[in-house]
């Protein structure tokens, strides 16, 4: 398997290369046209004079969580771009996430963005979805179902592949055991993302759940498992709990490297001033704006993205040297 690239400058040469030929290739008069889009779309106005469509995004986050709010984020901006009425609910409860969409259904909305961290709560109300004729895209979490479940594509990071390249990281940096905590039981990409980096780290992995959404109970939970045993790593699946285990670290007395999933103007901070020492960006950001920008592409020219696998928006191991550079993209919310 190919193993995953490091770093955002050579993705960011590949795409100041695409921009730069694409600018190349356009005349004059259509250079001009797409800079008054652009313009036009940066005042909060839409870039397009197709209908006013309404698309809703029903995600699994849970309450406080600014994962989300990165991916709500980039949605919002693709909505104004494209003359989208965009409406979000969002649940950490299976059943709730599904009546969510239930209701969203119910108001003949023209498409739908869902998430599919718990599947099974979710399978019979995509597939009503389709019924009804609304198409979907899902995003961040179901890779691997998504197809089955009759959706147009999934864009988000295969979480196998983004743990396996987590193991590689631990290897790389000569890790012998670590830590993989879950904070968010029955979801099966969490599951994916530990099992992936066990499968290629050269070292021992242990599974900790913990209660995410009880952050004194995270807290403790790690500070007792680096009390008792030699772990050398720490790997949290968020954000926010990358702070937790760094403090947890230092009330254990313990000399573990703290790694996390996802970036945050917080976990950047953190990689510049050596309390991380690697995150796994799988750009949120872009999961909203893309699935926003796929359903109008598909309502107004049957476009669809993937060929029927996933569109990977990661993983990107990101370490102090990029973390400057990503600093600013952190701070203003789209990283």
């Amino acid at each position: 398997m190919a193993r995953v690239r490091t770093g955002v400058r050579a993705v960011s040469a590949v795409l100041a290369a695409v921009v730069g030929a694409t600018l190349a290739g356009c005349s004059s008069t259509g250079g001009k046209r797409a800079e008054e889009r652009a313009a036009k779309s940066a005042h909060g106005r839409a870039a397009v004079d197709t209908p006013r469509w309404t698309v809703a995004m029903v995600t699994h986050s849970g309450d406080g969580d600014s994962f989300w709010d990165i991916v709500r984020s980039g949605a919002e901006q693709a909505a104004v771009k494209d003359n989208i009425k965009f409406l979000y609910a969002h649940s950490d409860e299976g059943q709730q996430q599904s009546e969510q969409v239930q209701s969203y259904i119910d108001q003949k909305v023209d498409g739908l963005i869902v998430t599919l961290a718990k599947p099974d709560a979710m399978k019979a109300v995509v597939a009503k979805a389709r019924k009804a004729g609304i198409p979907v895209i899902t995003v961040n979490s179901g890779s691997a179902e998504s197809k089955a479940f009759g959706a147009l594509s999934h864009i988000g990071q295969d979480e196998t592949i983004a743990g396996e390249a987590v193991g590689d990281e631990l290897t790389k940096r000569g890790r012998k055991k670590a830590l993989c905590v879950l904070h968010e039981q029955g979801n099966v990409g969490h599951e994916q993302r530990c099992d992936g980096a066990r499968e290629t780290f050269k070292g021992k992995l242990e599974n900790l759940y913990v209660e995410g959404t009880n952050m004194p109970d995270v807290l403790s939970a790690i500070e007792a498992k680096l009390q008792s045993g030699d772990y050398d790593a720490v790997v949290t699946l968020g954000a926010p709990f990358a702070d937790t285990a760094v403090k947890a670290k230092k009330q254990a007395g313990s000399d573990a490297e703290i790694n996390t999933f996802d970036l945050s103007k917080q976990v950047a901070q953190g990689l510049a001033n050596g309390d991380l020492g690697f995150a796994v960006d799988q750009q949120p950001y872009l999961q909203g704006y893309q699935a926003v920008d796929l359903l109008w592409l598909y309502k107004y020219n049957a476009d669809v993205l993937g060929g029927g696998q996933p569109v990977l928006t990661g993983p990107q191991i990101v370490t102090k040297d990029e973390a400057d550079e990503l600093a600013e993209y952190a701070d203003r919310g789209t990283r």
